[in-house]
């Protein structure tokens, strides 16, 4: 499984048409930094803790298309008994978008926890952005498997803005049959929901709902935090995302 893991980031890395390697020095440190002030338009880590980070074995990865930077990928490990990495952020350079370097990333991300031992990445997405739903879900074959209301507070950064900051759980389990056929580009088995099942829909671009009406935005997150939150709370569990019909919860899972 490791050389597949291997393989399967190296061919995601060559579509993409990047290279993807640990950080190496403190130049490569700061042009981390600055992509993701890039990104997200307000400072998200310092290089004293960057560096701590590395030092202590945590993964710190960049994404290079020449000599340029242009995604980034950072996790930190969880508790020992967990054997779960977290991964905490990820983003690709504005302009960049529509390559797969986000999906090269992960897989590289994974290849890294395998050689470890480590057969769980964990991370949180705001479940109002579709296109990022579809991405965990679907094309990495993640699951969720906890709502969190306001997990980070107000974060006022170019992304987020000033809404609330929910987000969702997501569990990557690495080894199992869906992801390793999502890892690989095979097209996964997708439920199609049922009796026991339920759809939470999810607005065409929050995004740009958020910039033109931003109450708008906001009555998106009540409603959806409404439903989903106590769905999967009584034991519900999300199991696919549409972009058209958005999250399918199986109430019998």
């Amino acid at each position: 499984m490791l050389d597949l893991a291997a393989r399967d980031a190296g061919r995601r890395a060559e579509k993409a048409g990047v290279v993807i390697r640990e950080l190496q020095d403190l130049d490569e440190a700061q042009a981390l930094i600055d992509l993701l002030l890039e990104i997200w338009g307000r400072p998200l880590i310092t290089m004293e803790f960057l560096r701590a980070l590395t030092k202590a074995g945590n993964y710190a990865a960049g994404a290079y298309d020449g000599d340029r930077l242009v995604g980034v990928c950072i996790g930190f490990h969880e508790e020992p008994a967990a054997r779960t990495l977290h991964s905490h952020v990820a983003g690709v350079a504005p302009g960049m978008e529509g390559r797969s370097v986000g999906m090269a990333l992960k897989l590289h991300q994974r290849a890294w926890a395998l050689t470890r031992g480590i057969t769980t990445i964990e991370w949180t997405y705001d479940p109002l952005v579709g296109r990022n739903a579809y991405f965990n879900i679907v094309k990495l074959g993640a699951l969720p498997v906890e709502y969190l209301p306001n997990f980070y507070g107000a974060m006022h950064d170019a992304i987020n803005g000033a809404d609330d900051s929910d987000r969702l759980l997501v569990r990557w389990s690495l080894l199992a049959p869906r992801v390793v056929a999502a890892c690989a580009g095979t097209p996964i088995d997708r439920p199609t929901g049922g009796p026991s099942s339920r759809r939470v829909a999810t607005p065409p671009d929050i995004e740009a709902l958020r910039a033109a009406d931003s109450a708008a935005a906001a009555a998106w997150r009540r409603g959806l935090r409404a439903e989903l939150e106590p769905l999967m709370a009584s034991g519900g569990r999300v199991v696919d995302f549409d972009l058209d019909l958005g999250y399918l919860v199986d109430l019998e899972y």
